[in-house]
């Protein structure tokens, strides 16, 4: 059974693309959502669910009109404690952002779209997501809610480009490391093929947009995705804990990067400019 967070976060994820419509050429779906659509329960016994709904914005592919605040306010958000947050029905979050990359202005951690103001996060990490994704349809998970829409969502390769450079930032200061961004990791190795994530990585090591933050995030794969021992394993060991042996869950997160890891620079893409949607 689909949690009753996750079903009031789909729902209102929904609500924010009704809202962005003429402007969803531009968003791309990332975060938990964006990782359950592409592994599903991925084996583990610890159900997918979230409680907040995550869009990447693209500033050079955002339409003059509406105005996202305008949209959103529309819609029934109102304006969050923190920069690019929106909540809708029942205090569901939706977050604005702008990869780190394609923000503007010296704000530490708002940045501006032009013509739509600074309702927008921005969020290093996210430039992969520009650059790796395929459009999906969207579903409503209620039974009563028959929405969907066709929106960019980020591509396994992306997602974990993401969550790794999260991870990194967040070393100095532990008490923030969340062992459910280390199992959505391992939901994502473990359904991507190896080999295609080894691809795309190295494609996106070669795109000016997001090889910063594709380095970033390879390196902390070799760092902390190694070890049985290591931060990555150990987070998503105790993610599951109290469903499946931890020293299972970190043995299949360390061979499941390595895989990865080998397969990088031998498909001889490395010069490839893989050209996403690039602002």
């Amino acid at each position: 059974m689909t949690p009753p967070e996750y079903v009031a976060a789909r729902a209102v994820l929904l609500d924010a693309l009704q809202a962005l419509g003429p402007h969803l050429q531009a968003v791309v779906l990332v975060g938990a959502q964006a990782v359950y659509l592409h592994s599903g329960s991925a084996d583990l016994a610890t159900a997918p669910t979230t409680t907040d709904a995550d869009l990447v914005v693209a500033p050079g592919l955002v339409a003059d009109e509406p105005l996202i605040a305008s949209a959103m306010e529309s819609a029934g958000f109102v304006p969050g404690g923190q920069p690019g947050t929106w909540l809708g029905r029942g205090q569901v979050a939706v977050d604005l952002m702008v990869p780190e990359a394609l923000s503007t202005g010296h704000g530490r951690r708002s940045t501006e779209v032009p013509g739509h103001g600074r309702f927008f996060r921005r969020t290093q990490g996210l430039e992969a997501a520009i650059v790796d994704n395929d459009t999906r349809r969207i579903d409503a998970l209620a039974q009563d809610d028959t929405r969907s829409f066709d929106v960019r969502v980020a591509g396994p390769a992306a997602l974990i480009v993401s969550k790794m450079v999260k991870i990194s930032e967040r070393l100095p200061n532990p008490k923030r490391l969340k062992p459910k961004d280390g199992l959505d990791i391992l939901r994502l190795l473990r359904v991507a093929d190896p080999i295609a994530l080894a691809v795309t990585l190295d494609r996106l090591l070669a795109n000016e947009l997001s090889a910063d933050a594709t380095r970033i995030a390879v390196d902390a794969l070799r760092a902390h995705g190694t070890n049985p021992d290591g931060l990555l394993p150990s987070l998503a060991a105790t993610a599951e804990a109290g469903f499946e042996d931890p020293e299972v869950i970190k043995a299949s997160t360390v061979a499941l990067v390595e895989e990865v890891l080998d397969g990088l620079g031998l498909d001889g893409s490395g010069d490839d400019r893989f050209v996403g949607i690039l602002a």
